[in-house]
């Protein structure tokens, strides 16, 4: 079937002003030109028509599915005095409900109509994207979205452009499919405009050996692994350059949720007392920026429900919405039809929209206290003389940075043989850390500065403080400062 559009849930009235996305076809790989649509998934248009019987398609009987009944139990977002949501859902023959006859069997490379209709809503109050003809559909994750991204939007032997740190997963997808990746200097706020500018302004076919970037791969909050959240100017900025050298944006955003109340030792910052301040306090989304329809939008259930369900979603053009089903189609379908009404039941006849951002701002609470835990353990236990940090503001991780210059061998050992010393060490001690050389874009282009990258997702409070009380004797023994 076709996914459904915005415009199929009411988002945007008929008589919208707001203007379509133009063409894509100058930005799509052949590869993703040249799929054609499933011919069985086009037959499913048929399905809800009165009396038909169906011996055309291959999906099996509902009666022969073992599971007939499901239970889950989730917080109540709405009732203070019974903490605790039963939601069951049953095989009842899939007569017109969404049941798990109809979970359990196949389902269009959009996803579940149902739980497409929650995130388009969702979408549309978060974001809201200022054109006509944008629409949602679901994936399976947001590593699944940057790989079909990449195949969709480049050839072998074409460049991405991305943060000069970056999600290290990222480029071990772009390398076997023959993308090479130019990487974007950063400051405290993330991606820096001018630097991108620049390397697009002076771009050398012949030196790079390919063709100037059109494709820009980024994560605007909490990124990872660097913890940096662009600016709503930064945002701004970042979009005017991609309008001026016609760059395609590929927002990845596990971790947009996860904004927190800037870091304060006396912990007196306020916080979200509905979802309306939530909202506000939220920056602003590149999606909601885009007038020309050049944003691909990846959410993720990933860091707010569970990545076990192998759910997210993509917002974006028509155009483009479309040939990614198509690629759904004909590779990962879609995700699990069990995580599928699971996040439905949750989400839609739970919690609804109201009850999901409740849960949103608790998320950010708990975050926020754990980033504050290991924010003043770092204050206690890192020497401050070779070790520097910014307090982040979204997502699980703290960069830090070591004054590796300062290191009694520095002129004889390398950066990268001193970042060994260090994590092993660390391992030694009792901690797991990950070196910052492990996220650069441009593999094989020497680092100038040593980082390594903390998280503070899962371990507890008190684990973290032992965590940073170990990392601080490995860092002081390296470097010799210990009396």
């Amino acid at each position: 079937m076709a996914p459904p559009s915005a415009t199929d849930y009411g988002s945007i009235p008929e008589t919208s002003e707001l203007g379509t996305k133009k063409a894509a076809s100058n930005i799509l790989s052949i590869e993703s030109l040249i799929r054609h649509p499933s011919n069985m998934k086009q037959a499913g248009q048929y399905m809800d028509r009165p009396g038909l019987i169906s011996l055309g398609t291959g999906l099996p009987s509902s009666e022969y599915f073992p599971i007939n009944q499901m239970e889950i139990k989730v917080p109540s977002m709405h009732k203070a005095e019974d903490p605790e949501l039963s939601l069951s859902f049953a095989k009842r023959g899939g007569h017109g409900e969404y049941d798990l006859s109809i979970a359990l069997n196949y389902c269009g490379g959009s996803g579940q109509a149902e739980l497409v209709r929650f995130v388009t809503k969702h979408t549309e109050i978060v974001s809201n994207p200022p054109y006509f003809d944008w629409q949602c559909a679901l994936s399976i994750g947001t590593t699944s979205v940057t790989e079909q991204a990449f195949r969709m939007f480049c050839e072998r032997g074409d460049y991405i452009l991305c943060e000069e740190y970056t999600f290290s997963s990222a480029v071990d997808t772009a390398d076997p499919l023959g993308i090479k990746v130019a990487g974007i200097a950063m400051d405290q706020e993330g991606l820096l405009p001018q630097s991108l500018d620049e390397i697009l302004s002076n771009w050398d076919v012949q030196i790079r050996g390919a063709r100037k970037p059109h494709l820009l791969y980024t994560i605007p909050s909490g990124q990872n692994p660097t913890g940096a959240t662009q600016s709503a100017q930064r945002r701004r900025d970042v979009y005017k350059i991609a309008q001026k050298h016609d760059i395609y944006i590929l927002e990845d955003e596990p971790y947009y949720f996860l904004q927190m109340q800037p870091y304060s030792k006396n912990d007196t910052a306020s916080i979200p007392q509905n979802s309306e301040e939530f909202l506000q306090a939220l920056v602003p989304t590149l999606l909601s920026m885009d007038v020309d329809g050049r944003v691909m939008r990846a959410d993720s259930f990933s860091k707010v429900v569970g990545p076990g369900l192998r759910t997210g979603w993509i917002t974006a053009s028509e155009q483009i919405i479309e040939r990614f089903v198509r690629h759904n189609d004909f590779s990962t379908q879609n995700p699990s039809g069990i995580s599928q009404i699971i996040l439905y039941k949750i989400l839609e006849e739970g919690w609804g929209h109201e009850g999901y951002f409740k849960w949103l701002i608790n998320l950010r609470l708990q975050y926020t206290n754990r980033r504050n835990v290991i924010l003043a353990a770092c204050e206690k236990n890192l020497p401050a003389s070779v070790v520097s940090w910014t307090p982040p503001s979204a997502g699980m991780f703290l960069w830090l940075k070591v004054d590796w210059r300062r290191h009694p061998l520095a002129e004889i050992k390398s950066l990268l043989d001193l970042e060994h010393e260090i994590f092993l060490d660390a391992v030694q001690q009792g901690v797991l850390i990950s070196k910052g050389s492990w996220f650069l874009a441009e593999r094989g282009v020497a680092a100038e500065n040593m980082f390594f990258r903390l998280t503070y997702a899962s371990a507890s409070s008190g684990e973290i403080e032992k965590a940073i009380e170990y990392l601080g004797l490995a860092i002081r023994r390296c470097f010799s400062l210990i009396q």
